[in-house]
């Protein structure tokens, strides 16, 4: 059996000894949060770092608040406290749909945020969900403060723009009134990573008597999608019916421009279906919930 290498361990008490830590041991050093997926990367040594830097008692990362026109999530929110969170389910259901289906309890329980994001797993729900709402990434380093966009925070499978000196330690979203969001995961199982998934989020422009997308964002995991987002699609959107067969098209336009991969979760072509139809109900449900409808009773049908 295998397990992990010699590493050693520091408990950060701030974000700058974090930092200090960080800048001393080097970048053979890994910041430890929630750990679900670090500790059994070590176990297998597909990771090993020399040490690592525990930022679980750092306060003030683990809030979730509204500061002006900003939801403002912190990189230790565990995955649970997001889902239970009322602020964050009343602006961005999204973030409840995609929450509701990551993993089980346990992991929910204590896996993080910004853990999630770090990772950059290229099935990862947070990723595309953060992607749709167009959030910022707030990054910390010795140099001073950063932010990017979550559309540029990953640079590929298992890679982001967090230098090995940074900490992620805060998500903001922007709250633009008028708007529904929605997440639709397909797995093979309760709690697996997706077989596909996506996420959208829908602005209406109703003072011409049917409603017309006047803003979309459309995000994709597991499907090979350039920063778990689809821009051909949200542009297709941007000023047309909010109808069922604008829905369809868009979620045409997304699976013809991911590249998904054959894997034993299903070949190529399924999952190009499954992104078109989950984007497709992805963007009826957010458009449901944009108009004041009921999340249950699917898109809104005008006339």
């Amino acid at each position: 059996m295998q397990v992990p290498s010699h590493v050693e361990y520091e408990r950060a008490t701030s974000v700058e000894h974090a930092l200090d830590l960080l800048a001393r041991f080097g970048p053979e050093s890994r910041v430890l949060a929630g750990g679900h997926s670090l500790i059994p990367m070590m176990k297998l040594r597909l990771a090993q770092p020399e040490t690592l830097v525990d930022i679980n008692a750092i306060p003030g990362l683990s809030r979730i608040t509204v500061e002006g026109d900003e939801l403002r999530i912190g990189a230790l929110v565990r995955h649970a406290q997001l889902l239970a969170s009322a602020v964050a389910g009343e602006h961005f259901p999204v973030l409840h749909d995609a929450e509701r289906v990551i993993a089980d309890p346990i992991v929910r329980n204590w896996g993080t945020i910004g853990g999630s994001l770090c990772q950059a797993d290229p099935s990862e729900d947070l990723s595309a969900a953060f992607g749709a709402l167009r959030a910022m990434a707030v990054i910390q380093g010795q140099d001073g403060v950063r932010t990017v966009p979550v559309r540029a925070f990953h640079l590929g499978p298992y890679e982001t723009v967090v230098t090995s000196g940074e900490l992620l330690t805060e998500l903001r979203v922007p709250i633009r009134p008028g708007g529904g969001s929605a997440y639709e995961k397909v797995a093979r199982r309760v709690g697996d990573w997706s077989v596909a998934a996506a996420g959208a989020v829908v602005w209406l422009d109703a003072t011409t008597g049917t409603p017309t997308v006047a803003g979309a964002g459309v995000g994709l995991a597991a499907v090979g999608a350039g920063h778990f987002v689809a821009p051909e699609a949200e542009d297709f959107l941007r000023g047309r019916p909010a109808d069922d067969a604008t829905f369809a098209r868009a979620g045409q336009i997304a699976a013809e421009h991911c590249s998904p991969a054959a894997d034993q979760r299903g070949p190529v072509d399924y999952k190009r279906h499954l992104t078109g139809e989950l984007t497709a109900r992805a963007l009826r449900r957010a458009a449901a919930r944009a108009h004041g409808w009921p999340a249950s009773s699917g898109a809104p049908r005008w006339k």
